[in-house]
């Protein structure tokens, strides 16, 4: 049993002073999955990827009824979903008239930027992940474990329990059905 799989039991138990420990170990694998998360953000995110791991980290160990906690691959898949529901927030609250809505920015300098929208990918591929548990739930794990911790189809199928064959076969159905189910949405997801 790994460090962190015994500090995650730890927190599982109630120990406050493990939650401390576990983000030194865990803290530079959190840290390169925002980064990969940040880099498929449009330009103009405010969020910064130490942010990202701050935040996801606090809603998984900081919460007042104890996380149960299968392993690491665990922790880290729900870190990854995490880091999404951030993202996703993030976006829907940069989309807010609000908060500028539309508006671009334009630098003090009078050089005018060419700030691109809310990155309508993101909310679309939430509103598909969410439809797409209904029809297949490992599939949506196969995803998070995939697109957002960036796990390739054998490290994936090895925290699912699966093979790679299996995997593999469910990626592929994953992707088309994702990708059926956001060009259905198109226009529509535009006007809401």
């Amino acid at each position: 049993m790994t460090d962190v799989t015994q500090i995650l039991r730890r927190i599982e138990q109630g120990d406050a002073a493990a939650a401390g420990q576990l983000l030194p170990l865990v803290y530079d694998e959190l840290r390169k999955l925002a980064v990969l998360k940040m880099a498929q953000e449009s330009p103009g995110q405010t969020l910064q990827a130490t942010a990202l791991v701050h935040e996801a980290y606090l809603r998984l160990v900081d919460v007042d009824q104890p996380q149960q906690w299968d392993g690491r691959g665990h922790f880290f898949a729900a870190a990854a979903e995490s880091m999404r529901r951030i993202l996703v927030e993030s976006a829907r609250r940069r989309k807010r008239i609000k908060h500028g809505g539309d508006m671009g920015r334009q630098e003090l300098l009078d050089v005018p930027i060419v700030a691109s929208g809310i990155h309508e990918d993101l909310l679309a591929l939430d509103v598909a992940l969410d439809r797409l548990k209904a029809v297949d739930a490992q599939a949506v794990e196969l995803v998070h474990l995939r697109y957002f911790v960036g796990l390739s189809i054998d490290e994936s199928a090895k925290f699912l329990g699966i093979s790679p064959r299996t995997a593999d076969r469910v990626w592929v159905f994953a992707r088309a059905w994702l990708h059926r189910e956001m060009a259905r949405m198109g226009s529509d997801f535009e006007e809401k």
